[in-house]
């Protein structure tokens, strides 16, 4: 039982919360890949500069997120999925850098909601070793266990 009057305890709430509700985010980006490749084809092109992305690679790449997103919500292989997250977030945030130079054009004030997400990103990227609810590693190598 978690003790949630506790620091001990409130955290890794608080972190599963994050991990979820950033799963559910990139959840749809993924989703988005398999159910509607030409438009992730023309992100990449758009924001990318990579034009010519086919299907194939579309639906690829979209396994290979699902599969790093899938062990980021079980808490598997903390320091590489969260990573991963994080660094994928964080490319297409920075990739939009030339849209929160005009904040007020359309639909440019969504694109500020990556900034908040990607604080969440390296929020439980950085507090990995504590994120132990409902996650298949409890504990980082190098932490020490309180018992």
């Amino acid at each position: 039982m978690v003790n949630l009057n506790s620091v001990g305890g409130r955290v890794p709430l608080v972190l599963l919360l994050l991990r979820l509700s950033i799963f559910l985010v990139m959840l749809v980006w993924t989703l988005d890949k398999f159910l509607n490749p030409i438009h992730a084809s023309k992100i990449f092109e758009a924001f990318y500069g990579v034009s010519g992305i086919g299907s194939a690679v579309v639906y690829g790449l979209a396994v290979i997120q699902l599969l790093i997103i899938l062990g980021f919500v079980a808490g598997f292989q903390k320091t590489w999925t969260y990573g991963a997250v994080l660094v994928m977030h964080g490319a297409s945030t920075l990739i939009s850098f030339p849209r929160y130079l005009d904040p007020l054009a359309t639909p440019n004030i969504l694109f500020f909601a990556a900034w908040p997400m990607l604080a969440a990103c390296f929020g439980v990227f950085y507090l990995r070793d504590l994120d132990n609810l409902w996650a298949l590693d409890k504990h980082q190598p190098g932490t020490q266990m309180n018992h």
